[in-house]
């Protein structure tokens, strides 16, 4: 197996966080999203989508899209359960995964695309836009703060991919798009401390 990677991008590094919380050592092959070579044709045959990361397994089928990479991972690695053990707990943590990707990551990724100097060079950039995708991710913000006043990690008082999911693509906010959560977050920031103080999340 490989992991097709690029090291700044948050979707392949909930990934490798994933993969460290599991102490499963995939070799990694870097492509520069920067230069498009997710785009070439090569790359498109592996995932036509023309994104990162792509797991491709020894036969050559090549599963995209961070999750199902993770489910995949999950499948050959049980230990330690990072999807739930009981079916209330995989529940609970699929439903915060659609939670977090729907209410934290997509607005960010539209602050990303229509507020960010990166991406000017890619479309018309429309800044209405971008202040919807700020008004809901301080939605998503306040929603997180408000469940972890209630429990450990995310999805409840067991680390889970959740976790993973939710620190790269936070830090991905504060850092290249500028959308970090408030300060007055007291329970975000606590569990953001902890998370990021994990060796995983070197990864």
């Amino acid at each position: 197996m490989k992991l097709y990677d690029y090291k700044t991008a948050p979707n392949p590094r909930r990934v490798r966080i994933y993969l460290a919380e599991k102490g499963v050592d995939i070799p990694l092959v870097n492509v520069d999203i920067t230069k498009r070579e997710q785009k070439t044709p090569d790359f498109l045959v592996k995932n036509p989508v023309g994104s990162i990361p792509v797991l491709e397994l020894d036969d050559g089928t090549c599963i995209s899209e961070s999750v199902a990479i993770c489910r995949y991972i999950e499948a050959l690695h049980q230990e330690p359960p990072l999807f739930g053990r009981t079916p209330v707990e995989k529940a609970l943590i699929e439903m915060w995964l659609r939670r977090v990707e729907l209410n934290v990551m997509m607005p960010i990724g539209q602050v990303w695309v229509h507020a960010s100097p990166f991406t000017a060079h890619l479309l018309t950039q429309i800044p209405d836009a971008a202040d919807l995708g700020r008004k809901r991710g301080e939605f998503g913000y306040q929603m997180l703060d408000d469940q972890l006043a209630k429990t450990s990690f995310i999805a409840g008082d067991d680390y889970s991919v959740v976790d993973a999911v939710a620190l790269a693509t936070i830090d991905f906010a504060a850092g290249l798009v500028g959308f970090p959560f408030s300060d007055d977050l007291h329970n975000l920031k606590r569990w953001h401390d902890e998370v990021s103080a994990r060796p995983s999340a070197e990864a």
